[in-house]
């Protein structure tokens, strides 16, 4: 596997070192950015290779800009321990039928800035965990706790036999400052053209969305998601200060 571009490579080498195997830096790039890479790499002890722009592009797909970093295969589940420090166990992201690769990594870098505990993606249906996605994701795909699941509605039962409140993302949804989204819960998010599958929302508690007040009638998923994750975050973070 191979990540892409200066973001990526920078974030992988800062909080997954042990994940890479070696970097490559296009013999052509200099600047700051080289600096700072070489620096990372050396710190982290990783092999750093230097190469003709032309060897960047023939390891595989994805525009490089000059920067390339060679990975260990990547898990697709996260032991439980391993969750970072940041990350909240109680805060679940449930992803059904994302179908391009860039939305479904920045719906990941929302995921994981916003400290989701842990990331659901139903595997019928949704991009793969590809380059691009760990790309787009501004490498977040890498350090977040994600599973690829067969069966989203048993995914769902079985969260609500362990306490989660469940709540799917639709147009006609409440605003998600009129719910209260502290303790266990699960926020789905549907595909870009139709949405979340039928089977998904009759698990749904309540169903939440965003008040359109301008021309546009939607806006796109990872924006979407920011808001409602960010609104979570707010009442989660506010919920530590009320009396019990």
């Amino acid at each position: 596997m191979y990540l892409y571009g200066f973001h990526p490579v920078r974030e992988a080498l800062r909080h997954r070192p042990e994940r890479v195997e070696r970097v490559w830096v296009a013999s052509n790039r200099g600047g700051r950015r080289r600096r700072e890479i070489e620096d990372l790499a050396r710190q982290q002890g990783v092999e750093l290779q230097t190469a003709a722009p032309a060897r960047l592009d023939a390891l595989g797909q994805g525009v490089h800009n000059g920067f390339v970093a060679e990975m260990m295969e990547p898990v697709e589940v996260v032991p439980a321990p391993e969750i970072h420090a940041g990350a909240d166990p109680e805060l679940v992201v449930l992803v059904e039928d994302v179908q391009d690769p860039r939305n479904l990594g920045a719906l990941l870098r929302v995921c994981e800035g916003a400290g989701a505990g842990r990331v659901l993606i139903r595997d019928r249906g949704s991009a793969p965990l590809s380059p691009t996605v760990t790309k787009t994701s501004a490498g977040a795909s890498e350090w977040l706790h994600v599973e690829r699941i067969p069966n989203t509605a048993q995914a769902l039962k079985e969260l609500e036999e362990r306490g989660y409140w469940i709540y799917g993302a639709a147009a006609e949804g409440k605003p998600p400052w009129e719910l209260d989204l502290t303790g266990k819960v699960v926020l789905c998010f549907g595909g870009e053209q139709k949405g979340l599958r039928r089977l998904t929302r009759e698990h749904c508690d309540e169903l939440i969305g965003l008040p359109m007040r301008g021309r546009v009638e939607s806006l796109n998923l990872a924006t979407a998601a920011a808001a409602v994750l960010y609104d979570t975050v707010r009442q989660r973070m506010g919920s530590h200060d009320r009396e019990p």
